[in-house]
């Protein structure tokens, strides 16, 4: 039995990584913010694949809220699966903001520290008693820290700590033996960033143009690539930022 807590997996990348683990053999515990409608439609779609879904609301913005929150994923844990223990997480969660460097606000700034670097630093620092030894942790990059484009410097930023964060936790908890890497993603078809790049047909075009292998990104492209990533063939790949983004600004 394989369990995986993904945060904010109630749509776009997080959503179809749960779909290609569920399709793995994972059971998924994940998180959503918002919608509990879209939680649901995910829960039916992972059952279709005959595993077991739960979802627990959590707002990373707040993290304050982690110590009840890791006491719901416990007893979610326990009641559902008669464990007190998971393989692998993923710290999904995010939002985009674009805006320049020069009018960058310190809200702005503080709400994409605050999910980007804090939550995944502080959440998973909870979660640690609770990973198998020999289990896997990802964290979630952006293709923005190998490349630049206009108004996304404080998104990025925060996109390098993580990379960072990822290298010391893969050194930390490597004498347990669980695995810590990055995945950096391109530009993708998603509602990231109010859907610019899936609905904006000269925006989508553009940056096609700068791709390698000539389109677009789309969700599979990244949940297939995590699911084989956190498989057991690939445990000797540790500590490492894995760009999936078709090959973009070469």
């Amino acid at each position: 039995m394989k369990i995986a807590l993904i945060t904010g997996a109630s749509r776009g990348l997080g959503k179809n990584m749960a779909l290609q683990l569920a399709k793995k053999s994972y059971n998924i515990i994940f998180t959503y913010n918002n919608s509990n409608n879209a939680a649901l439609e995910v829960i039916k779609e992972i059952e279709s694949f005959g595993q077991k879904a739960f979802a627990i609301k959590l707002n990373t913005l707040e993290v304050d809220s982690f110590d009840i929150f890791v006491e719901e994923f416990k007893n979610c844990l326990k009641l559902n699966f008669d464990t007190n223990c998971f393989d692998l997480l993923i710290n999904n969660a995010g939002i985009g903001i674009n805006n320049s460097f020069e009018n960058t606000t310190l809200k702005e700034f503080d709400d994409l520290m605050n999910i980007h670097i804090k939550a995944p630093f502080f959440l998973t620092q909870k979660l640690l008693p609770y990973i198998k030894d020999n289990g896997n942790i990802l964290n979630i990059s952006t293709g923005l820290t190998r490349f630049s484009l206009d108004g996304f410097c404080a998104y990025a930023t925060m996109k390098g700590a993580v990379e960072v964060m990822t290298k010391y936790q893969a050194l930390e908890l490597g004498k347990r033996g669980i695995s810590v890497n990055v995945i950096a993603p391109g530009a993708i078809e998603t509602d990231f960033g109010n859907g610019v790049v899936r609905d904006n047909e000269e925006i989508n075009k553009l940056i096609a143009s700068k791709i390698a292998l000539g389109r677009v990104g789309v969700a599979n492209d990244i949940g297939e690539a995590v699911a084989n990533l956190v498989s057991s063939e690939c445990k000797w790949i540790n500590g490492q930022r894995i760009e999936i983004s078709g090959g973009m600004c070469l």
